[in-house]
């Protein structure tokens, strides 16, 4: 049985970029372009748990703090994405759950809504699932809940397979008993 070392986690990139992007790892000082994301996208934040204790900046700033000590904990890896050139935070994004003895982990994303259409989320997505393959990882899932078809739909564009729903698995936001949709992608289907 092959296990992956979690130290590998340590080495990961503060920086990584794509054709048109530049993720960073979360910092407390990313906080203002957090808000500006949360802000401009609340309409569409209504199935990501974190997003009702957003509702300032400093809560922004918080939020950041937090999630910046997290980077080589086995729970998360996140990250930031920003146009190149710009300061608009186009999507968090994050790597977390791992499980080092299958080794897998499970993929987090919320994209700027006035950056959607675009392909950006997208780019920004697909490098960090070729990051983790590029660690070891053999599984990289996602969740979503069964109403959010757009983000199902990401996760499929991101070469996911639907494995099934888990029925009244958790509870939403606002408290409501919800199903979750479960995809994956494996090693072998990674996408040159």
């Amino acid at each position: 049985m092959e296990v992956m070392d979690p130290a590998a986690l340590a080495s990961v990139p503060e920086t990584l970029t794509t054709p048109r992007l530049r993720l960073e790892r979360m910092r407390a000082d990313h906080g203002p372009a957090f808000w500006s994301l949360v802000e401009a996208s609340r309409p569409d934040l209504g199935f990501v748990g974190w997003a009702p204790a957003i509702v300032g900046p400093l809560h922004a700033r918080a939020h950041c703090a937090r999630n910046a000590l997290r980077p080589t904990h086995p729970l998360g890896l996140i990250y930031v994405a920003f146009e190149h050139g710009s300061s608009v935070m186009v999507a968090d994004l994050d790597l977390h759950t791992f499980d080092f003895t299958v080794p897998r982990c499970e993929l987090g994303y919320v994209g700027h809504s006035a950056c959607l259409g675009r392909g950006l989320v997208t780019e920004a997505a697909s490098a960090l699932v070729r990051l983790a393959f590029e660690f070891g990882v053999e599984r990289v899932a996602a969740t979503c809940d069964a109403r959010n078809e757009r983000s199902i739909n990401f996760a499929l564009r991101l070469g996911f397979s639907v494995e099934g729903t888990l029925r009244h698995f958790e509870r939403d936001p606002q408290g409501a008993l919800c199903d979750l949709v479960c995809l994956s992608r494996l090693r072998e289907e990674r996408l040159a």
